[in-house]
C-alpha cells in the first residue's frame, strides 16, 4: 500500500509535464516499431542475395544475376533487376542505380526525424518540468518556516521524477534513431558497391541483356 502511495505522490508531483512525457514515449514506441518492421522486411535476405550475386559476378554470369534478382522480393534486388535490364550506357545505369537507392533510402528514413525530435527535446522538456517543481518546492518551504530541509527534499526529489523521465524517453529515442540512420546508410553502401560491380564487370553483357 506504500508503495502504491508513494508511486502516485511521484506521478502527482510530476504533473502534466510527466503526462506530456508519456505520451511522447508512446508515440517514439509507435514509430521505432513500425520503422523496425520496414528495416526487417528491406533486410531480410539481403546479405544471402548479395552473396549470391557477388559469386554469379566473379563467374561473368550477367543474366543469372538478372533472373535471380527478378525472383526476389527484396529492394537491393529490384535495383540490381533494373540496372541490368536497363537500356543505355554506363553512365544511364549508375544515375538511374543513384536516384533507386536514393528513393529506397528515403523510404528507409521515414518517420526517423520525430524519433530524433523526441529524443532531442524529451531532456529539455523533463528538465523544465524539474524546475517547476523545484521552485514549487522552495515555494512550500518558504510557507513553512523552520520546518527544515526536509521539506524542500522531498519536494525535489519528486519534481526530479520529470527529469528521470525525460531521460527515459530520451535514450530508446536517440539509439533506435542512430541504429536506423546506420542500417540505412548500409543499405546505401553495399547496393551501390554491388550496382558498381556489375556495371564495371560486364558492360557488354549488360548492354545485351
Amino acid at each position: 500500500m506504500n508503495n502504491t502511495f508513494s508511486i502516485m505522490q511521484l506521478l502527482k508531483a510530476g504533473g502534466p509535464i510527466l503526462f506530456l512525457l508519456a505520451g511522447l514515449s508512446i508515440y517514439s514506441i509507435a514509430l521505432i516499431w513500425e520503422r523496425w518492421n520496414i528495416y526487417k522486411r528491406t533486410f531480410a535476405g539481403m546479405e544471402d542475395l548479395l552473396h549470391k550475386i557477388h559469386a554469379l559476378l566473379r563467374a561473368g554470369e550477367i543474366k543469372q544475376v538478372s533472373d535471380l534478382c527478378a525472383k526476389s522480393r527484396n529492394p537491393a534486388a529490384d535495383i540490381v533487376h533494373k540496372v541490368i535490364n536497363h537500356f543505355g550506357g554506363p553512365l544511364e545505369k549508375r544515375e538511374l542505380a543513384e536516384k533507386a537507392v536514393e528513393w529506397h533510402v528515403s523510404r528507409l528514413n521515414k518517420n526517423l526525424t520525430p524519433i530524433a525530435t523526441i529524443g532531442s527535446i524529451s531532456p529539455f522538456i523533463g528538465l523544465f518540468g524539474t524546475v517547476i517543481g523545484v521552485v514549487r518546492a522552495f515555494r512550500d518551504l518558504s510557507e513553512y518556516a523552520g520546518a527544515g530541509p526536509s521539506v524542500v527534499a522531498l519536494g525535489i526529489a519528486e519534481a526530479l521524477v520529470n527529469t528521470a523521465a525525460g531521460l527515459g524517453v530520451a535514450i530508446p529515442a536517440i539509439v533506435a534513431y542512430n541504429y536506423f540512420t546506420h542500417k540505412a546508410n548500409d543499405f546505401a553502401v553495399e547496393v551501390n558497391w554491388v550496382t558498381e560491380q556489375v556495371i564495371d564487370r560486364s558492360p557488354r553483357e549488360l548492354s545485351g541483356v
